[in-house]
Formats: structure tokens, sequence, C-alpha cells
């Protein structure tokens, strides 16, 4: 079984009367009266008629078809739909401004659009931005379907096939698509199986509850895939909502939870209530713990977390993980190599670092084929996918060590990507769009330390003659590049300075940068506009 259709087919046929989704109420008041929970048959006889018409309307291999679905059944329905055909899907984040889902849809070559009927407006409203008109359908309206104006390859869809394209922040301004195969996905459902230790899947049994958003790696391939392919049932979220995650892991019965460093930071400063002690979870699955917190959060509540190392590119052929003891919590342990990878830590000349010594980590897997697992390329970019790849490892821009055992310990990303909150938020992505305010001469965007979300974004700033530093002007920047940047790409801080470290090319000084920026937050010489960052307001 070569791809995620197949593998949905075989499970529909194993476990059709087994839970396959359940959305709590609170998940789904935007759109329905009631919780929601489908069957992996009651799932597959919503997929079929828009199988169907996707066929019969001419879409297939070769078509790019973008999903602004939200974390609803739509997204399974459509995205399995579309691959029983081999077209590929584009998620899309609908946090996101108009002109960063319009970058999505061009570059992606999407064909079509599918939305839920509250987004139909917004991605149509994004896709006049454009030069080309997109056909946009309603995710509920078969008859809104507009047949493809390109005929598909006359061809079946393989293990290699194009999936999903995915776009992540790198390190060079705007975001990259991720070339994600059928290999890709079924290769994250085969790890997550296997992989052992604390992590055990009884088939037909397991309830994984996550709170992250399909337009993610993590999501989409790892929970998706791991309970498609186990027969277990998805616990999908709408988003993290601190006040009552208990009640829904313990309402929904979740014998697994996923998480990203930030949520057992958040929980943890929740005062004990009752439905902590109804919970029935083996382990949380996830990466970036605070390690101050991590052994606290265990003791409290009672399952172990267990801290992963992937990215987007890496997929299931890169994947590092602490599932078994020692896990050395509170180090940033991500585990000891599996069998099957391989890895070099290297420095900044490309040299192989001293044992212990902290190098970036470039990794790979053995055997004849070293992608296997991995991405498929950087879309339209084959110079950024040879740059990943140099020298036959993927270089992840991530600095670690290896421990005395063995075990890896993350240390710093090397990348000039900002981490908030499980985000990858690109710096250069920041800086071109705060450098079309009038306000702004010069600026460099940097990570400082956020003890809740990992990373926070602080822009240095250099003003325009005539123009005072003060907490207006701030605010004022900020509210300007709301209208270009979703809102957890906004300054957390901004710090108006005379000059900027730069080279004696006058290329910006990275690492001096960030220092400055941790200085000055230390110093609290800084204006906090943290209270700005808040959800978009569609």
């Amino acid at each position: 079984m070569t791809s995620v259709y197949q593998q949905w087919q075989a499970s529909v046929a194993k476990y059709a009367d087994c839970e396959f989704l359940h959305i709590p109420a609170s998940a789904a008041k935007s759109y329905s009266d009631n919780e929601i929970t489908l069957s992996y048959g009651e799932m597959d006889a919503q997929i079929n008629p828009w199988r169907e018409a996707y066929a019969e309307a001419g879409y297939g291999v070769g078509h790019r078809v973008a999903l602004l679905l939200e974390n609803r059944p739509d997204f399974f329905i459509h995205w399995f739909a579309l691959n029983a055909l081999g077209v590929s899907v584009v998620p899309i984040n609908g946090d996101m401004q108009d002109e960063e889902i319009a970058y999505l849809l061009e570059n992606s070559e999407s064909c079509l659009a599918i939305a839920v009927p509250e987004r139909i407006e917004q991605i149509q409203g994004a896709a006049t931005l454009n030069s080309g008109q997109l056909a946009v359908c309603s995710a509920h309206d078969i008859a809104s379907l507009i047949p493809a104006k390109s005929s598909a390859r006359q061809q079946q869809g393989d293990a290699q096939s194009e999936c999903a394209l995915l776009y992540t922040s790198g390190s060079t301004g705007k975001p990259k698509g991720c070339i994600l195969s059928n290999e890709y996905f079924v290769e994250f459902g085969l790890w997550y199986q296997t992989v052992g230790g604390y992590i055990q899947l009884e088939p037909g049994k397991e309830r994984l509850l996550t709170p992250l958003p399909l337009v993610h790696m993590n999501a989409m391939a790892v929970s998706t895939m791991g309970m498609v392919m186990s027969g277990g049932c998805l616990i999908q979220l709408d988003r993290f909502h601190p006040r009552s995650w208990w009640q829904s892991v313990a309402e929904s019965r979740a014998s697994i939870v996923h998480y990203l460093g930030v949520l057992p930071a958040i929980l943890l400063n929740i005062d004990e209530a009752e439905w902590e002690s109804k919970i029935k979870v083996k382990f949380g699955f996830g990466a970036g713990v605070n390690p101050a917190h991590h052994k606290t959060f265990e003791d409290r509540f009672g399952f172990p977390l267990i801290e992963s190392w992937a990215m987007s590119e890496s997929g299931s052929g890169g994947c590092i993980t602490a599932a078994a003891e020692p896990r050395h919590v509170g180090t940033c342990c991500f585990g000891k190599l599996p069998d099957d990878i391989e890895v070099k830590l290297i420095d900044e000349q490309g040299q192989e670092v001293a044992y212990g010594e902290p190098g970036e980590l470039l990794v790979r897997a053995k055997g004849e084929n070293p992608r296997k697992g991995f991405f498929s390329g950087y879309y339209k970019n084959p110079e950024a996918t040879a740059e990943a790849w140099e020298g036959g490892y993927l270089h992840t821009g991530d600095v670690v060590r290896q421990g005395e055992d063995g075990s890896f310990h993350f240390v710093d990303r090397r990348k000039n990507v900002i981490r908030r909150s499980g985000e990858n938020i690109s710096a250069l992505e920041v800086e071109a769009a705060l450098s079309q305010d009038p306000a702004i001469d010069q600026l460099a965007v940097c990570a400082v330390p956020d003890e809740i979300r990992g990373d926070e974004v602080m822009a240095l700033i250099i003003l325009e003659s005539g123009e005072q530093a003060n907490q207006d002007l701030a605010e004022q920047i900020v509210e300007r590049a709301r209208e270009r940047l979703v809102y957890y790409k906004l300054p957390g801080y901004i710090s108006f300075v005379a000059e900027l470290p730069t080279t004696a090319s006058n290329k910006p000084q990275r690492g001096e940068i960030k220092k400055l920026g941790a200085k000055i937050l230390q110093e609290k010489s800084c204006f906090d506009l943290c209270h700005l960052k808040k959800g978009s307001k569609r």
C-alpha cells in the first residue's frame, strides 16, 4: 500500500465500526451544536461522494488543491478524497493575512481552493491579489465544484507522488514549500507504531488528543497517520484551551496527548482542578518542553513527556526520540540514535566536532536511500534543496551535543529562525514586512528568550529622522505590521537603537544582534508589546 488513501482504505476494512475522529463540543462550537464523532465507516461514507465528484470534474495527478478547512472533519474528507486521485493538497492557515495566503496560492500553483463556508470570502479576497483567477469551492457544496481547467496526468499516484505541499519558514524571507510524498506520510505512520519504549500503540484502541493545527507536519503526518494506520481515534481540538484542557482530555478518554513546549509551561501555571485526577494518559509526545518544567510536569500529572526531534524536511527518516530510559529529563535530551539513522555534528567550518562538543546536526537514513522518509525537496527551489543536502546529509541548522551515553541534547538554533510556541518564524520575513513602515530607517529582528513560549520576536529599530521613540510609536508600528503579518510573527518587543552590529560589508552580524537583543531584554530597555499579540480578528 503506497498512498495515504490506500492506508485509509485498509483501516476502513479492518476498523469500520471503530471511532476514527472525535471533536469535543467545545472545539466544534463555532460550527456545530454538538460534539462530533465519526467511525472509520462513517467517515469513508462522507469521503466517497467527494472522491467521485473530484474524479468526474477531472482532478488528478499533477493538480494541487489549497485547503482552508481549519481543524474540522472537512480536512480529512477532502484530503483523503483528493489523495485517492493523486491530487496534492496545500493546507492554508486561516490566521494568515491575505498577502501571506496569496503568496502560498501563487507559489504552489494551486488550481482550486476548498474552504469551509465561513472562509470562502477570505480566500477569494486573497486570491484576487494574484494575477490569475482561482476557482473556489465550498467544502459543503459538491455542486459548487468547478471542473479542472487543465488535464491531469495519465498516470496513477504512487509512493513517490506528491501528497502535500507544506510551507515552512526557513532562514530566508518567504516560506518554502516542502514537497511531501505519500511515502513521507506512510513512513511516519509506520514509525509511530514501531518506535517502541514508552510509545506503544494498541491497534484499534488508542485515543490521541492534539490541539495542533492540521497545516503542520505533526498533526497531519504524525498524529493522523499514527491513528489511521493503527485503527486509533484522533481527538482533534480547534486549538489549545488551557482552562478546559484537562476536561477535554478526561471526557474524550484520551490515552495519548500531543504538545509543543509552550503547553506544559502554561498548564503548570493553572491551579489544580478535579479533571486532573480523571485523566488516563499513557504518554505525551512533542518537543521543546522547558527543561526546568519537565520533571515538575511529570510528577504532577503522572505521565511522561516524550521529547522528540524532527522537522518538516526530515520527516520520520531523521526522527530521534527519547522514548526509552534514560531520558535525562531536564537536560533538553531528545534520545539516542536509532539503528536506521546516521548523523554528523559539525562546526561552522564544516568540520566534525569532538565527541561531547556542540555542533550542527546533520542527518540521513542508513542504506541505499539516504532520503527515505525525508521531504522530496523545496518546490521551485532546487538551489535550496541542494544546499540542504550538501555532502549527502540534511543540514538541520540545529546545534546539539552528544552526552556520554550517546544521548543527544538540544543546544540552540544556528539558522536565523525564531521558534515561538511551536511556530517557525523567519526573522527576514518579519524584517521585510516592518521595513515598509514609514517610521523605520533600518532594523534587525531576532529571537529573545521567553520562559513560556521558548522564543519571542524582538525588533531592533533605527528610526527615520524626526521620529520620536516612545510607547505610542512602538504600538503603531505593530498595528501597521498586523496588515502584513499573522499575529504570532509580530514583534513582542521593540527597542529603538542608534546603530546595529554589522560586518565590514554592512551585512548584519546575526550573532551579535541576538546577543544585543537578549541584553536589552534583560535590562528592560525596550517596549513590551506582547499584549498586542493576540489572535486574528477574523
